[in-house]
């Protein structure tokens, strides 16, 4: 039996991620293939070092690319500076803040949750109030909340986490790219991102920032980092100016991000973002006239990740089917408390265009129209 040849077809992704690649950032990723320690491939590296600081808007010299999906940037944030019996304060609105707290108490944190309601954004006093009570270690919350499609305000905390003598953690996974991340100007200790979303790079590397303050932390820890892979005292050995060997970097992978961040920068910061507010207000606008509401706060919505109540009368699964068998088009279903009540449709990098909203309303007036 021979193994049949590879035949995928193309499709119009609008979901949670990953978003669209475009061809610039393929073609980079189909170059030769060269030694992860070769002098090309370590200039290289330094490339996105800086690219990667630009988008994060920041000036942390440990800023690298993870070998992971946005998952292990979690993972990485949370390990290192994380100890044993240490408090966590961890805001939760949505799957992604309840895999934080999670990942937290497999560190042996005491973890404390400050809740609110799905699709509903986490007061920042409420949070600044805990900060003070708890007194943790580090505060961590979700910028963008992928299952609800929530914004949430987080400018505040930075400065009342330093205050107590709290780390603060950023969720930017689905943010960085498409809205505004200050890094520096909130005071974010640790933040990590994905490729795949509104970088427009497949899935595969989780961008990373740490701040001196939580360098200090990493390098006064009592306890060894209980991940040997995601060990930044480690990593920092191969990013940094010693370059020592520490695993095989996906080099194909990191050719994909050095050209998707230089395509962000060309088009701009500022003129990314606003692209990606036109297409969500676009959106938004034809959501209206077809009766479809948002299940984020209004004021609070992403304008990346639109998340919609599902129409009356409207099937969940057969209706995204008959919109991938039919139109070539792919968006999420709802996550935990919204599954099967909610859509999740992805704005993000390449995908943010006037064509591709145009398109999917088309697509919906037929289903649901």
């Amino acid at each position: 039996m021979t193994t049949p040849p590879l035949r995928i077809p193309q499709r119009v992704l609008l979901g949670p991620g990953p978003s669209d690649v475009p061809p610039r950032v393929l073609l980079a990723m189909a170059q030769p293939t060269i030694g992860h320690l070769d002098p090309v491939f370590l200039t290289l590296m330094d490339h996105i070092r800086v690219g990667l600081q630009k988008v994060f808007r920041t000036q942390n010299e440990m800023t690298l690319a993870i070998s992971g999906t946005g998952s292990a940037g979690m993972e990485t944030a949370f390990v290192n500076l994380v100890e044993p019996g240490d408090r966590v304060l961890v805001g939760v609105n949505g799957v992604f803040g309840g895999r934080m707290a999670e990942v937290a108490r497999r560190c042996g944190a005491e973890v404390q949750t400050v809740d609110a309601a799905w699709g509903r954004t986490i007061d920042q006093q409420q949070m600044i109030d805990f900060i003070a009570s708890f007194k943790p270690k580090v505060t961590a919350i979700v910028h963008a909340e992928t299952s609800t499609g929530v914004h949430q305000p987080v400018d505040r905390l930075g400065a009342a986490a330093h205050e107590h003598g709290s780390l603060f953690l950023l969720d930017c996974v689905t943010s960085l790219g498409g809205v505004p991340v200050e890094i520096d100007g909130w005071n974010v200790d640790a933040a990590y991102s994905g490729t795949q979303k509104c970088l427009s790079c497949p899935p595969g590397l989780s961008p990373v920032t740490i701040s001196p303050r939580a360098i200090e932390k990493l390098t006064a820890r009592k306890t060894k980092v209980q991940s040997w892979y995601l060990d930044l005292t480690l990593l920092r050995q191969y990013w940094g100016q010693e370059r020592f060997y520490h695993h095989t970097a996906p080099i194909n992978m990191l050719y994909g991000l050095h050209e998707a961040l230089a395509a962000t920068l060309e088009e701009g910061l500022e003129a990314r973002f606003a692209r990606h507010r036109a297409a969500h207000e676009l959106l938004a606008r034809g959501l209206k006239s077809l009766g479809v509401d948002y299940v984020s706060e209004a004021g609070h919505h992403l304008p990346m990740l639109n998340a919609v109540h599902i129409p009356a009368g409207v099937e969940d699964v057969p209706a995204r089917k008959r919109l991938l068998e039919d139109f070539g088009i792919e968006i999420g279903g709802g996550l935990g408390d919204f599954k099967g009540k909610a859509w999740r449709i992805g704005l993000m990098g390449s995908s943010a265009s006037t064509r591709n909203v145009t398109l999917l309303l088309a697509a919906l007036n037929a289903i649901v129209g």
